[in-house]
């Protein structure tokens, strides 16, 4: 028998959504043209900042590649703003590029132990939720940001934080996906969890990424607990043998398919379970940058995403 504290445990997993088997559909927007492939595969532009490329041209040096579509940072949107850029001309570029926005990066420290910094950050998130929605744009990334570790005795508190900005988010079309990152604050799938499901709220979710789940020392055994279908988008990446896991730094990421993520059981596996999204390419890694165009640069992204994406229907 289900003693009351459990009850309402798996009743706030399934009003999340977020319990293996519970059917809400994750797919939104187009899919690769391939047949082979039925996600979507996008670019991080986080991939191609070396070229120190202005938005604009960051979206269309994506859309002539054939990427699917994209995860622009609030800091080129903001710096485009800026030079007095218009949030709907912009809007119009993705259309023309037949590009799906994915997700839009952001650091808002929604969630900030200083109580200042965190209605600070409350707000900052609500205006980029805004200027999503009118980018097209349905989902924001939420990372844990001014917070120095986490208090397992607060995650209550946590919970209501994470709740609060997916309340503004009802009231401007976005979601804000709770970010895992593998070296930072929330770095165990199990903790994200635990603040997803005690928002008891039916949009929370989480943005996951297989570097990140590696990093922080999560077992991919552990997705089998998720509604897969659910995600919307998932960062995809590879880590090379060494450095050795707990030394391993986001520039060490290496193109999907070039390290040793176990993806021959991963991806069968996420898309038996449902998962029709996004893959959006994340990497850091400057080298492969160097004595190549931008151009270049992606067309070598795509088409080893694209391949390692088709082996797992083979």
């Amino acid at each position: 028998m289900q003693t009351r504290r459990q009850f309402i445990e798996t009743a706030s997993l399934a009003s999340a959504g977020l319990l293996a088997g519970v059917t809400l559909s994750g797919c939104n927007g187009k899919k690769a043209d391939s047949p082979e492939i039925p996600v979507r595969i996008s670019l991080n532009t986080s991939t191609i900042r070396p070229y120190q490329l202005p938005v604009e041209q960051q979206i269309e040096v994506c859309g002539a590649a054939g990427f699917d579509g994209i995860e622009l940072w609030i800091s080129d949107i903001q710096k485009y703003l800026d030079s007095g850029g218009s949030l709907s001309v912009l809007a119009q570029k993705l259309k023309d590029n037949r590009l799906v926005l994915e997700n839009i990066i952001g650091f808002a420290q929604w969630m900030s132990d200083d109580e200042q910094r965190r209605s600070a950050g409350q707000l900052q998130m609500k205006q980029e939720m805004e200027w999503t929605a009118q980018l097209g744009g349905k989902y924001i990334a939420a990372p844990v940001m001014g917070v120095k570790q986490i208090d397992r005795e607060r995650f209550e508190e946590y919970s209501l934080y994470y709740r609060h900005i997916l309340e503004t988010g009802q009231t401007t079309g976005v979601v804000p996906l709770l970010e895992l990152w593998g070296s930072g604050v929330l770095y165990s799938l199990a903790d994200a969890l635990h603040i997803a499901l005690g928002t008891q709220h039916p949009d929370a979710c989480l943005l996951l990424d297989f570097y990140h789940l590696f990093r922080g020392g999560n077992s991919f055994n552990s997705l089998n607990l998720l509604n897969i279908a659910r995600l919307p988008v998932f960062h995809i990446n590879d880590y090379p043998v060494l450095p050795l896991r707990e030394q391993l730094k986001d520039s060490d990421r290496v193109y999907p398919g070039d390290g040793i993520c176990p993806f021959h059981t991963i991806l069968p596996f996420l898309f038996s379970s449902g998962f029709c999204g996004g893959f959006s390419v994340e990497l850091f890694n400057d080298t492969y940058c160097e004595g190549k165009t931008v151009e270049e640069m992606l067309a070598i992204t795509l088409e080893k995403t694209k391949q390692l994406i088709k082996t797992a229907f083979l």
